[in-house]
């Protein structure tokens, strides 16, 4: 059994800043792949950032030198650092990792998502 929890989101004005945290934990052998997504009202779920066991990393064009995705691998924990925020930032955000467990066994696991709302 693994969990995840995330953290951090909130409201902040355009050209803010947040950090979103995703924490697993349970029977975790490794995490694989990392990422994060979104949703925002009323629009299909997008892909943001990915970090992979290596630290590659890969972004959506819409955040690319604005988001930082980064992991710390003693912790099972991904991390998102989003800076000059705009309203189009606005949305609820999801980490899904690849998770290796106990059991060798590998699923994806989602967060159950936290809201970013960027508004003055």
């Amino acid at each position: 059994q693994v969990q995840l929890v995330e953290s951090g989101g909130g409201l902040v004005q355009p050209g803010g800043s947040l950090r979103l945290s995703c924490a697993a934990s349970g029977s975790i052998f490794g995490i694989n792949a990392m990422r994060w997504y979104r949703q925002a009202p009323g629009k299909e779920r997008e892909f943001v950032a990915l970090i992979t066991s290596g630290g590659n990393t890969n972004y959506a064009d819409s955040v690319k030198g604005r988001f930082t995705i980064s992991r710390d691998n003693a912790k099972n924990t991904v991390y998102l650092e989003m800076n000059s925020l705009k309203p189009d930032d606005t949305a609820v955000y999801y980490c899904k990792l690849l998770v290796t467990t106990m059991t060798h066994v590998s699923l994806y696991y989602w967060g159950q998502g936290t809201q970013v709302t960027v508004s003055s």
